[in-house]
């Protein structure tokens, strides 16, 4: 793991990955799944 140089520097977004690239550069990416729940369907009813 590294080491925390500064708290709190950029504001982060639900459903977002954030990392240091090479050049030290923070980058943002959207996770493959996380982020918000979706809403659950609704049932149909049976006659």
């Amino acid at each position: 793991m590294g080491t925390i140089i500064v708290k709190n520097v950029v504001k982060r977004k639900p459903g977002r990955l954030y990392y240091v690239d090479g050049k030290g550069n923070v980058c943002e990416a959207i996770m493959a799944r996380g982020g918000k729940r979706k809403k659950s369907a609704k049932k149909k009813k049976k006659r």
